[in-house]
């Protein structure tokens, strides 16, 4: 394997009675985003919490950046930045401002504080707002200050906590460009998100946490393959046709009402093309014709038995 930026075993975390994690392994390969996904409340946070030394595991081993989360938990923290949902900016100082007191906690002299400041006010179009102060910023904006903040110490390993929760879709996007940007630097990111479409466009290698252990893991097509119910549907004004077809294809599930049929199907060019040339042998011409391929929420859904929170949890179709 690559060398890996984080490898954990059985961490183990609880509340009183409650068990939040029960046992999870994570292996994260350095220059990667790895996705935790997971229903509200599944312990996503509490992981990054360990993992950033924030908080003590109950049980487990873990390295972080190369050093032993318990007996070097300094030199993890000189290696990690971490942002959460909620913003770590003052707001009463100018982004300026944020980012040279974020450089003297990193012990940068005057000079060099200044340097890496201006650069990476630059670097996240921030120049015209540094001397304002943080509290006009907009959400997008103050979530870039928080960002740059982190990377004044110039991690090798980023926890992004939910980073876009909040955000319009446009500083959403604009968030994403900065992360694989990140990677594209050889920085690693941990990135945790309710947004299953967030994990699906970021991420090398997704785990979906639930009930306090890891329910699955690989990249998202490995996922997606996880979970059975792709099929090509085909819809008739022509009730002929539609029985017709209804004979010619094989497998298929018969809607009457809506004279529409549903075939199995993986979503792949020959199983299309398989369908498309029985029709045409048989000399039938399908009004519309649909494919659906599992996605995220399908799997989330699969996995957890619980809802996307802000989705309609329903099947995804492409219209042909």
């Amino acid at each position: 394997m690559t060398n890996l930026a984080i490898a954990a075993s059985g961490l183990c975390k609880s509340y009183g009675d409650k068990t939040v994690l029960d046992g999870v392994d994570l292996a994260v390969p350095e220059g990667t985003v790895f996705s935790l996904l997971g229903p509200n409340g599944a312990g996503k946070t509490t992981v990054v919490g360990i993992l950033s030394t924030l908080i003590s595991a109950d049980a487990g081993l873990a390295r972080i950046a190369g050093h032993d989360l318990t007996t070097e938990a300094p030199a993890v923290r000189a290696a990690i930045g971490v942002t959460g949902q909620f913003s770590a900016v003052d707001g009463l100082i100018t982004g300026e401002e944020n980012m040279l007191l974020m450089a003297d906690l990193h012990h940068l002299s005057r000079a060099e504080g200044r340097r890496v400041t201006a650069e990476l006010l630059e670097r996240f179009d921030l120049v015209e707002a540094a001397r304002k102060p943080a509290s006009t910023y907009s959400g997008g904006m103050r979530r870039r200050l928080d960002i740059a903040m982190t990377l004044v110490g110039a991690p090798r390993l980023i926890f992004l906590d939910e980073p876009t929760t909040g955000l319009d879709p446009r500083s959403r996007h604009t968030m994403w460009q900065i992360i694989r940007e990140l990677v594209s630097g050889g920085t690693t990111v941990f990135l945790t998100t309710q947004y299953l479409d967030e994990a699906d466009q970021l991420a090398d290698r997704i785990a979906v946490l639930d009930g306090g252990r890891i329910a699955a893991e690989g990249s998202a097509d490995e996922l997606k393959r996880l979970v059975p119910g792709g099929h090509v549907r085909l819809r008739f004004t022509d009730p002929t046709a539609y029985r017709s077809a209804a004979v010619a294809l094989p497998e298929v599930t018969r809607d009457d009402e809506s004279l529409s049929l549903q075939i199995p199907s993986g979503g792949s060019q020959r199983e299309l093309r398989s369908v498309l040339d029985r029709l045409d042998s048989a000399g039938i011409e399908a009004d519309e014709l649909t494919v659906h391929t599992p996605d995220l929420d399908d799997v989330f859904f699969a996995l957890t038995g619980a809802g996307v929170p802000g989705q309609d949890n329903q099947p995804k179709e492409t219209v042909r």
